[in-house]
């Protein structure tokens, strides 16, 4: 059986890094796609781990050649998810699990239908202002303007499949567990191994 595609976007601060790592502690279907990003590096991350930090020039390049499943800019940034290696794992019937941003997301859909899109957020932006603060890496402009993203962006949340309320991370790791379930279990992965001899 062929894997399946979710993609998990929301706001920064939104605690997605946190709650992927949780669910994926129990389970041995996942694949974590690592974007690349021209950002630089927080203290604490790791190459080839978190992201995979380039240089624009070389962001550029990859885009060029057709290199990247989706990309898009967010905050002065150009983040991007490398196409084969999300091919690959589909093909060895892991869950691919995507953790990007609305631009990226919206591309995703066109290109893979069958994806699956869920927006992950705390309730209240006081929560994301918080999180952003205590992260400590954030000047008050980036904050600010981080913020201003995150409103945006939750108005879109419209159009992913699912919610998932980060307000407590075991119980949104339980929720994306769940989803995740769900989507390996669509009648287009699974109606194929179905025996229909008498």
């Amino acid at each position: 059986m062929k894997g399946s595609v979710v993609v998990v976007s929301g706001p920064s601060g939104a605690g997605k890094t946190t709650v992927i790592g949780l669910c994926s502690q129990h389970r041995s279907d996942l694949y974590f796609s690592v974007s690349v990003t021209t950002r630089e590096k927080r203290p604490g991350e790791e190459e080839g781990v978190d992201y995979h930090f380039v240089t624009q020039e070389e962001f550029d390049r990859m885009v060029d050649e057709g290199l990247l499943l989706e990309h898009a800019g967010y905050v002065n940034h150009s983040y991007g998810t490398p196409a084969a290696p999300v091919a690959a794992a589909v093909e060895r019937g892991l869950t691919v699990v995507l953790d990007i941003e609305v631009q990226g997301a919206a591309q995703i859909k066109q290109k893979l239908p069958d994806s699956t899109l869920i927006f992950l957020t705390p309730t209240h932006l006081s929560e994301l202002e918080r999180r952003l603060i205590k992260r400590g890496t954030e000047t008050p402009e980036t904050v600010s303007r981080r913020l201003e993203t995150a409103a945006k962006e939750i108005k879109q949340a419209d159009r992913y499949d699912y919610i998932i309320l980060n307000d407590d991370a075991d119980t949104a790791a339980s929720e994306l567990d769940a989803i995740i379930t769900a989507s390996r279990c669509r009648t287009g992965l699974r109606y194929g191994m179905l025996d229909t001899n008498i």
